[in-house]
């Protein structure tokens, strides 16, 4: 099982995280996910490719930055 931190923008409140959380949890082989809405950082626990996170965090409305 691995952990990948990546870092999302336009989160700005606790909605915000709750719509990531969701959207990148609802992903096949993820296990956990944890967001630091100061940072922007997103740390998911599993085995879900990038291109899968991405996706589930575009579908919330927000952007994994490169």
């Amino acid at each position: 099982m691995s952990e990948t931190t990546y870092h999302v923008t336009g989160m700005t409140c606790q909605h915000c995280v709750a719509s990531v959380t969701e959207e990148v949890g609802a992903l096949d082989g993820v296990t956990d996910v944890k967001v630091d809405l100061p940072t922007g950082a997103v740390t998911v626990v599993g085995s879900a490719p990038e291109a899968s996170v991405r996706a589930a965090v575009e579908e919330a409305g927000y952007e994994l930055a490169s």
